[in-house]
């Protein structure tokens, strides 16, 4: 694991591997709250610190060999049989040891090249949405008509509590999330997101609509700071469920506002490049997202949405409708890993097998 979400995508499934009698080890990398979210969990846990001395692609490499390394002394203690995840090095190490490595997969190919040409290239499998274009690694996707949000906020999985959210916030009075992201991964490289002047647009727009909470990877400035919402980690999901809006450039919680039903407004260069943010937004009409260049159109789509009356109840309807057709994905998950290799040939003969699992 490297990121929170990478925990929340297998935070159901291991431990209904582990029920199954099967033995589970974690290796994760520092990000943000991951190593928290880590803590008191009833598995074999390996922390790795990653922390690069700069941006450059020689510390890249070398941070990646460093794990590698670290990757392959774990496998060789503990004789794995299976690695799954969303590092290259499972992939690379899976090769050398001849074990199989599925990766777990949400973006397309041309958005992350890196993972792509020295990850999915060699994985045994690369399990991604059906709305994920993994091109030219065809070959090794398994997909599924769902997204990775759906492992831990499928209403099977996640059932928003108020008296979590009242700890923080009055979840009967309008409230709004703005979320900046670090950006500042390999993939990241040239993506712009929120800067301190939009900031402050946004928040001139949302200050007469209701109480404000900023969460952030980044340093915030001495304007914004007072906004911070210090958090446990495990919480946040409620205090997104209960919010009016949410406004931000992190990928992975504009989707998971949109799979709970929470309208948002996702601000970044990303937009555009990413097919299951793309169907959220375009097919499901969950949220919005806009480029940097796209400023105004963004101020003006968040006015119209704090002009209008009921919305939270109108974002849920469209929720229901984006669940309706989508799986469990934690169920499918579970099922594939405890099958497999059975369940990846089924999958590739009778790919709508997966609506009998979840």
């Amino acid at each position: 694991m490297g990121h929170p979400a990478h925990y929340h995508n297998v935070s159901h499934v291991m431990p209904a591997l582990k029920q199954m009698g099967h033995n589970i080890i974690v290796f994760a990398r520092g990000k943000d709250v991951l190593f928290d979210l880590l803590e008191d969990l009833p598995f074999q846990i390996y922390l790795f610190d990653d922390n690069k001395k700069d941006n450059s692609k020689l510390s890249l490499i070398w941070v990646v060999l460093k794990r590698e390394w670290e990757l392959l002394k774990i496998v060789r203690r503990h004789k794995v049989d299976m690695m799954v995840g969303t590092d290259i090095v499972i992939t690379h190490i899976g090769r050398i040891k001849n074990i199989p490595s599925l990766v777990l997969n949400e973006d397309d190919s041309h958005a992350v090249p890196l993972l792509a040409k020295y990850g999915f290239k060699y994985s045994t499998h690369t399990i991604s949405p059906k709305c994920c274009d993994i091109k030219p690694y065809d070959n090794k996707k398994i997909e599924y008509n769902s997204y990775h949000e759906l492992a831990y906020l499928h209403p099977n999985q996640f059932k928003p509590k108020k008296e979590i959210v009242q700890q923080y916030v009055d979840p009967d009075s309008p409230y709004f999330i703005i979320r900046f992201a670090k950006l500042s991964a390999h993939h990241d490289e040239g993506i712009q997101g929120i800067n301190d002047k939009i900031a402050g647009k946004i928040i001139e727009l949302l200050k007469p609509n209701g109480k404000i909470i900023i969460t952030s990877e980044r340093i915030l400035s001495k304007k914004l700071e007072p906004y911070r919402l210090q958090i446990e980690p495990s919480d946040m999901h409620h205090v997104m469920a209960f919010a009016n809006l949410y406004v931000g450039d992190s990928q992975t919680m504009a989707a998971e506002a949109g799979v709970l039903g929470t309208p948002f407004i996702r601000f970044n260069d990303f937009v555009g490049r990413l097919g299951y943010l793309d169907e959220i937004e375009n097919k499901y009409k969950l949220g919005y997202g806009f480029r940097t260049n796209q400023t105004e159109q963004m101020l003006e789509q968040l006015s119209t949405l704090l002009s209008k009356k009921n919305n939270k109840a109108d974002y849920q309807k469209k929720r229901k409708k984006m669940l309706k057709e989508k799986i469990n994905y934690a169920t499918f998950l579970t099922w594939f890993i405890e099958s497999y290799p059975e369940s990846a040939k089924i999958l590739k003969k009778n790919p709508d097998y997966q609506y009998n699992i979840a």
